[in-house]
């Protein structure tokens, strides 16, 4: 059976538990509010951004949310607070483990797909007006959650049980296959290029290139409006790019640094071919552990980057949080009218 950490004293539980225990339903909690909060104002359209804009938004907060649920709840909060619950089945614990790694690579490809339409609105004034559209965004949003569904249906197939008990399955492991058979090795770089290896590479590539003719445009338009004298005026094209690239620089700034970790803990691992662990001090397990704890920490953050970046989606946060009182006041007075 699994370890019942709560059956133990706290203060005797190794570090790395205590933070986890800690840390886990912290993130779970804000990351379920947060996207919440972002997927209503969004869905509003009152932020002053573009329909298109806005479905790739409300895409990625649905998808950071399913994560704070599925990988952060549903898994890490529940494998440290209540490890036997039927959820340790091999068969739901297997096809979590791939609903898992899908709904994280949905959330990592939206990410690169907002990217790409921001780049194609910004620097490719051909294309722009056929594909920067809200019904080319369903599309891509709808082909992004279908192909990384399918994409992970291996992962149902990779874990063997680790006990049996009147004849049920319980546990996951992986199978030792999967670190010796050429065929799951393969699946598995597959897997890591696609998250996050590519997406990574290819967001500091269309950022470069967005940045080189941001540059580029800007210097045009100031020695078009006449030079230093020019510069000073108020240029609307400017000032709209300017917001655009904060938003974007943001979000994928964030998702760089919050997957870097992770990401240079997979390619550790691959090189020195270090799969096991020796103890919870074991400085591998504290670099594995921190590497999805940032990992992680991603399924809240972009509504801050929201609430920082746009002000009318401040402005849409404060008249929501003027009205929740409200709004919860009435619901306790209906609640008590329908039990007088």
């Amino acid at each position: 059976m699994k370890i019942v950490f709560t059956d133990y004293p706290f203060f005797l539980l190794p570090s790395i538990l205590q933070a986890a225990m800690i840390y886990y339903p912290i993130i779970a909690v804000l990351g379920i509010l947060a996207n919440v909060i972002s997927i209503v104002i969004l869905s509003r359209g009152k932020c002053g951004l573009s329909k298109c804009v806005s479905r790739y938004l409300v895409a990625m907060a649905a998808a950071d949310l399913l994560v704070a649920v599925i990988d952060v709840l549903l898994f890490r909060v529940n494998d440290l607070y209540f490890p036997t619950t039927f959820l340790f089945i091999t068969q739901v614990c297997s096809f979590h483990h791939a609903l898992n790694h899908a709904i994280t690579d949905i959330s990592v490809w939206l990410t690169l797909s907002f990217t790409f339409d921001r780049y194609l609105m910004i620097c490719c004034h051909k294309l722009r007006s056929r594909f920067c559209t809200e019904k080319t965004a369903a599309r891509v949003i709808a082909t992004v959650c279908s192909l990384f569904c399918c994409k992970n249906i291996p992962w149902y197939f990779a874990f063997e049980p680790i006990f049996s008990v009147h004849n049920v399955a319980w546990g996951c492991n992986l199978k030792q296959e999967f670190f010796i058979d050429p065929t799951w090795i393969c699946f598995s770089w597959i897997h890591r290029c696609f998250s996050p290896l590519l997406p990574m590479f290819l967001i500091l590539l269309l950022n470069a290139l967005t940045v080189g003719h941001i540059l580029k445009a800007s210097q045009v338009r100031k020695n078009l409006r006449g030079g230093k004298n020019g510069a000073n005026q108020n240029d609307a094209e400017l000032e709209s790019r300017r917001k655009s690239i904060i938003l974007l620089f943001a979000i994928s700034g964030n998702f760089i640094m919050l997957w870097m970790t992770y990401f240079i803990f997979f390619l550790w691992t691959k090189i020195t071919k270090r799969y096991y662990f020796t103890g919870f001090s074991d400085p591998v397990l504290i670099a594995d552990e921190t590497s999805y704890m940032l990992l992680l920490l991603s399924c809240c953050t972009n509504t801050c980057i929201y609430a920082v970046t746009q002000s009318k989606f401040r402005e849409e946060l404060k008249s929501g949080m003027k009205y929740l009182p409200r709004i919860m006041l009435k619901l306790v007075k209906e609640g008590n009218q329908c039990r007088n």
